[in-house]
């Protein structure tokens, strides 16, 4: 019987998920170098400005930042640079065509170790209008209001 390992996140787009409506989301691979995943597993990733384009039939990352692993010397790499992610081609096909629709866009939700392999889910995103987001601050803001009476009316 196979043993499945649990999964460890790394790094979280927080802000995806308040500008973005995330409609659908997908798995990806990510071609790294040998001290860019020694990083990763320190958790030394970020995440937060970075985007998804399909160039060519391929998913290429941008923006995400890998810090240099500090035993890495000659062998570290642009901490910056234009990662690709790997999927398989129908689903990047389904990507790029619902990304081409006006209003849509590919976003990286969060970077995670599973089964000793990088890997970092991706949304398929709409954009939110501002009247979207001061309504997300305001159910977040009536969330805590709750959790907080509710966590002094259960202390007496």
């Amino acid at each position: 019987m196979a043993q499945v390992k649990a999964s460890k996140l790394v790094a979280n787009n927080k802000k995806a998920y308040f500008d973005y409506f995330i409609e659908e989301t997908y798995e990806a691979g990510i071609a790294l170098a040998g001290t860019e995943v020694k990083s990763v597993r320190m958790g030394k990733v970020s995440i937060k400005e970075s985007f998804i384009q399909v160039e060519h039939g391929e998913l290429f990352i941008y923006g995400m930042h890998i810090s240099p692993y500090e035993k890495g010397n000659i062998f570290n790499k642009d901490p910056l640079r234009t990662r690709k992610l790997l999927m398989h081609k129908a689903e990047i096909g389904k990507l790029s065509g619902k990304a081409s629709e006006k209003g849509y866009t590919i976003v990286p939700l969060t970077v995670y170790l599973k089964d000793g392999l990088v890997k970092v889910s991706v949304g398929l995103a709409k954009g939110k209008k501002l009247y979207d987001k001061r309504d997300t601050i305001a159910k977040k803001d009536e969330r805590r209001a709750a959790e907080r009476e509710y966590k002094v009316k259960g202390l007496y």
